[in-house]
């Protein structure tokens, strides 16, 4: 066969596009994704454990931990973090100061996970005067206003200190508080010398919802498409995995031992606090009632109420900039 030059431009061509693959492909493992989690108990602290991430992603992961989403938002907010876990109050706050972000996979709808557990108090009026714990623009620091609110009980009239999880379980140890407003595993730790007088389902009742979500930077999800479609699919399999067979996280499996690494709480303690969550499938994640329609109207419901607490100083026209169900969409599709 005789080489003409037709042939020989094909033949670089050829060769240009193999090596711009090959190129791409060893970037993308050189990729170093920044993720922040939370120490609360769910399903994708497993995946987490296991490496799961690392291994879909074939690029590394340096996995910060933080105790609440506040923090979260901040280093989202400064780009040392990629992909985050935060809850739906310190979400609303964010989008509504047009922080560059999607959120990609509602984590679950809080239910019995965070409550305001008191000791010497029977009766919602009982808490004027009193000290009152809670992680400033977190889902409890909203379920806490919301539930002074339907209980017509003026916020100033309550001592309300901003303290993180940690920070709560050391200051009920001292006997510094009357109550506190916050989340598993130290909701469980504290309810052992207290009693609950409302938990985030009664404030769902009452009209304020709250949920966890994930998070990713607009601008690491325009570069890496892939690895967030291959996030929401690893942590969508794990739920998968816990809602097919819920009896089988038990406080002697694996599941349960490695969230409680991961979290801090008693593998014993696992199942129960697992309970404490509505975990909606990857479909529902895709589906109008979350990431295609619920949960930006969610989102703007919280940012309103945010705004009528002064927690921000305006609410945006339109949410859905922030919530995306592209990535669920998407995720649905890998391995098929």
């Amino acid at each position: 066969m005789s080489i003409t030059r037709r042939s020989l431009i094909a033949l670089a061509s050829a060769t240009s596009v193999l090596l711009s693959v090959a190129g791409m492909q060893a970037h993308a493992a050189d990729v170093t994704v920044n993720i922040a989690y939370q120490p609360i108990v769910e399903p994708s602290r497993v995946p987490q454990a296991d490496g799961a991430y690392e291994k879909a992603f074939d690029s590394k992961i340096n996995w910060q931990k933080f105790d609440g989403g506040a923090d979260v938002i901040a280093a989202l907010a400064s780009g040392s973090v990629d992909i985050g876990y935060v809850g739906s109050s310190p979400l609303a706050a964010a989008a509504s100061r047009q922080l560059e972000f999607e959120t990609i996979f509602v984590v679950g709808l809080i239910s019995e996970a965070e409550a305001l557990a008191v000791k010497g108090i029977t009766k919602p009026e009982e808490l004027v005067g009193k000290k009152i714990a809670t992680p400033f623009v977190s889902t409890a620091h909203y379920s806490l206003l919301t539930a002074l609110k339907h209980w017509n009980i003026d916020p100033k009239s309550v001592q309300i200190l901003n303290l993180r999880p940690p920070e709560i379980a050391a200051a009920w140890e001292r006997g510094d508080l009357d109550g506190a407003y916050v989340w598993d595993p130290v909701l469980s730790q504290i309810k052992k010398n207290a009693t609950v007088l409302a938990d985030s389902k009664n404030v769902a009742d009452w009209g304020g919802p709250t949920f966890d979500a994930w998070i990713v930077s607009k601008k690491f999800a325009t570069e890496h498409p892939d690895l967030v479609a291959q996030f929401v699919k690893v942590t969508a399999d794990a739920y998968a995995s816990y809602r097919a067979k819920p009896e089988a996280w038990d406080a002697k499996s694996p599941e349960a031992e490695k969230i409680a690494k991961l979290t801090g709480a008693k593998a014993e303690e696992v199942p129960a606090l697992l309970k404490g969550y509505y975990f909606p499938s990857l479909e529902e994640q895709a589906s109008a009632d979350f990431l295609g329609g619920k949960t930006v109207e969610a989102v703007a419901k919280t940012s309103a109420f945010l705004l009528e607490q002064g927690k921000i100083p305006a609410v945006l026209d339109d949410y859905k900039p922030y919530v995306s169900a592209k990535w669920a969409q998407e995720a649905l599709k890998v391995g098929q």
